[in-house]
């Protein structure tokens, strides 16, 4: 059987899918700023651009570019997942355990993928500001309070009525 092989290219650009162990919780968004926290103290430790983001209940998506010369986005995902998980902790946040009694937030393993020109990076852009809609957590892609869409509205990047799940169905995006 192959092994996975992630693609590190200094400064490139990645998007990101990362999910929690317990599909069923909302812990991202209810805790939403200790995740912002958890984002902050990363960005300032290891830094890095969000291009793009998306918090949903129970994972995100993200688009990161990193600094030229530096491709060690596991460390700053590792980074970020123990600072927030460390966080709920201390804020008596019950985490399902395993059998050895530690909390078990995050899943194993994470999905990225090395964004290989405009068209691919808009692809995956799209996907992420079009994900709450896809869930059926809103009708439209403004309505979802957690997702850089408003900035990309704000920066004039995309129309407020971007997205709406009446007139824009499934769309081409991602991989």
């Amino acid at each position: 059987m192959d092994r996975y092989r992630r693609n590190f290219i200094p400064g490139g650009s990645y998007f990101f899918t990362v999910s929690l162990h317990d599909r069923q919780t909302r812990c991202l968004t209810q805790h939403i700023d200790l995740l912002r926290a958890a984002f902050r103290d990363t960005q300032r430790r290891y830094p890095f651009s969000i291009d793009a983001i998306v918090i949903l209940p129970e994972h995100l998506h993200a688009i990161w570019t990193l600094p030229n010369g530096d491709a060690d986005y596991p460390g700053r995902w590792r980074h970020l997942k123990g600072r927030f998980t460390r966080a709920l902790h201390r804020a008596g946040v019950s985490i399902r355990g395993n059998t050895g009694g530690e909390g078990i937030l995050w899943q194993p393993s994470d999905w990225e993928h090395s964004l290989r020109d405009a068209a691919d990076r808009q692809r995956h852009v799209d996907y992420i500001h079009f994900n709450p809609v896809r869930h059926g957590h809103v009708a439209a892609a403004g309505d979802w309070p957690y997702s850089s869409f408003h900035r990309h509205v704000r920066q004039g990047l995309l129309p407020v009525d971007w997205a709406s799940s009446g007139d824009f169905g499934e769309g081409k995006f991602g991989e």
